[in-house]
């Protein structure tokens, strides 16, 4: 038996119609006043999956981008404060060298003391060095001065080192500890000690034998020194490595995240004319199948 067609199915599937291709045309519209593909889970649900993933991992590497950053700065500033030490050492070396000739009036050995005198209290304020509030030769235990100036040879810093995270599962030691730097309270050559002892070797005359044995120390630390400064530029070239996988990674993950969320502008600008055509034409041809009637007449 034939379907009958009625003038009310005519007139819903024409609407059904027009309004399919509306939406069409208004999904395309949204996608160029957005400039997004991606504007809401069911436009592609596969896809947001991606887009979700994508922008996790992007905000993890921010975060690991601001450790990066932060590591950067205090070793570069423990480099520097170690070059400030090392500076002093070698001049400490250099007066100990001259004590050490026996034509010195004691004048001279008297001028002599007073310099490595102000050595050790320079040394001891390095010892106490801070960036941002923290201590950075006492371990974890940042906000408290490792070194007091009248004993600092009796006192030990915390020897724990700081860690950071800069990607997923590399840490990185932030800090060295006062420790490695100056040497323990049962260090010999210890740095505090030792100048100590060289002050005191050059009071009241020059004792060539104590200055001899305080200057094999001195020398003993300070290659302990340019060994922990030669590890904080290991530290400092990793971190700048990780800082540039991290940038690469960044803009790999951003170029997917815009592949799977950003929308072709010229081929969305293309569809949305094929789909206004489309719209106009199915009004224009709506408007030439459903002919006014005799009701439309009446009213």
């Amino acid at each position: 038996m034939a379907l009958r067609v009625t003038p009310g199915m005519m007139h819903g599937n024409l609407m059904r119609n027009i309004t399919h291709n509306l939406n069409r045309m208004e999904n395309q519209q949204n996608m160029l006043s957005t400039g997004r593909k991606l504007n809401k889970p069911s436009d592609d649900p596969v896809g947001i999956t991606y887009s979700l993933r994508y922008r996790s991992e992007l905000s993890m590497n921010e975060q690991y981008e601001k450790n990066v950053t932060t590591a950067k700065a205090q070793l570069e500033h423990t480099d520097s404060v170690l070059g400030q030490l090392n500076d002093i050492v070698q001049r400490a070396q250099e007066l100990v060298t001259q004590a050490q000739n026996g034509t010195n009036p004691q004048s001279a050995l008297d001028a002599i003391s007073i310099e490595i005198n102000q050595i050790y209290e320079q040394a001891v304020m390095i010892g106490n060095d801070s960036i941002n509030g923290k201590y950075i030769f006492n371990g974890q235990m940042t906000d408290k001065a490792p070194y007091d100036q009248a004993i600092a040879e009796t006192q030990d810093s915390d020897t724990v080192h700081t860690m950071i995270t800069l990607s997923a599962g590399v840490t990185v030691p932030l800090n060295v500890t006062g420790n490695e730097v100056f040497g323990s309270s049962a260090d010999t050559n210890n740095l505090f000690k030792v100048l100590k002892d060289i002050h005191t070797a050059l009071t009241p005359t020059a004792n060539k034998t104590a200055l001899n044995s305080a200057m094999n120390e001195l020398n003993s630390r300070y290659d302990q020194i340019i060994n922990v400064r030669s590890e904080i530029g290991a530290r400092t070239n990793r971190v700048e490595l990780i800082d540039t996988r991290l940038q690469d990674l960044t803009l790999n993950l951003n170029s997917l995240q815009g592949e799977t969320e950003d929308a072709d502008m010229a081929e969305t600008i293309m569809k949305y004319n094929q789909e206004q055509s489309v719209y106009q034409a199915s009004l224009s041809t709506g408007a030439k199948i459903i002919q006014p009637s005799l009701i439309d007449y009446l009213r």
